[in-house]
């Protein structure tokens, strides 16, 4: 029980230290470029009801878009900063769980190397067959989108994990495959790419989703494994209470 009440002290922590960064960031550095593009989607259904068909299908699908969605200002930074803190401590308690399976993080500086891969995992290696996606923006299938994402996770941390703690080359060559499949194989893509919003637009969305995630794990790495080095005497060897 010791054990389990430090993976969770220390995922919640971390969690929460690095989901208000996020927060934080996003509001300066994403959250203006979604508004913009938000002002792209509200043009287009404008335009769509003014040229569309007012059939009772039409009605259905404008009672639809009229869903609840927190206000623009405090409440939607309230609602993204509750995500980001729950999201920060489901990362973590993944991130802590695979690293006492490999030992333990020895300190914030081993701590960022862990970050470092789960931004790997769960963001670069993801992001390069579905980059970041603006409201207006076309996209595919979700279900088969979501299919590729979990597969392209998997794929990339058992590959990761191969080349790091295997240290051999035939486990290296497998783990570097394993990185790649998914990308040969390809992601989902729209029947069309035409969008209303600019190439530059999407483009700065990308590069700023791409640095404040990055720099969320390294918080997350660097927070994780501060606090595990001062959990306390024995209570803190969770690897040897984990094998």
């Amino acid at each position: 029980m010791t054990v389990f009440r430090n993976v969770v002290f220390v995922a919640a922590l971390a969690g929460l230290v690095a989901g208000v960064v996020l927060a934080a960031l996003q509001a300066y550095a994403t959250v203006p470029l979604i508004l913009q593009a938000e002002t792209y989607e509200a043009a287009g259904d404008s335009a769509g009801h003014d040229h569309g068909d007012h059939s009772a299908a039409g009605h259905a699908h404008d009672h639809g878009e009229e869903a609840w969605a927190p206000a623009d200002g405090f409440e939607r930074f309230a609602y993204n900063v509750g995500a980001n803190i729950v999201s920060g401590i489901g990362f973590a308690l993944i991130l802590i769980v695979a690293s006492e399976l490999a030992g333990g993080i020895a300190g914030w500086r081993q701590g960022l190397f862990w970050g470092f891969a789960g931004f790997a995992v769960f963001t670069l290696a993801p992001g390069l067959g579905l980059p970041p996606e603006l409201p207006a923006m076309p996209a595919a299938d979700l279900f088969d989108r979501q299919v590729w994402w979990v597969a392209t996770v998997v794929a990339t941390a058992i590959g990761l994990a191969l080349i790091a703690f295997r240290r051999s080359p035939v486990f290296a060559l497998v783990g570097v495959a394993l990185i790649v499949a998914p990308h040969i194989v390809g992601a989902p893509q729209p029947a069309s790419h035409d969008s209303p919003v600019p190439a530059d637009l999407h483009h700065s969305f990308v590069v700023a989703t791409t640095v404040t995630n990055l720099l969320f794990w390294l918080v997350l790495g660097a927070v994780a494994g501060a606090v595990r080095c001062r959990v306390g005497g024995e209570e803190a060897e969770l690897s040897g209470r984990l094998a």
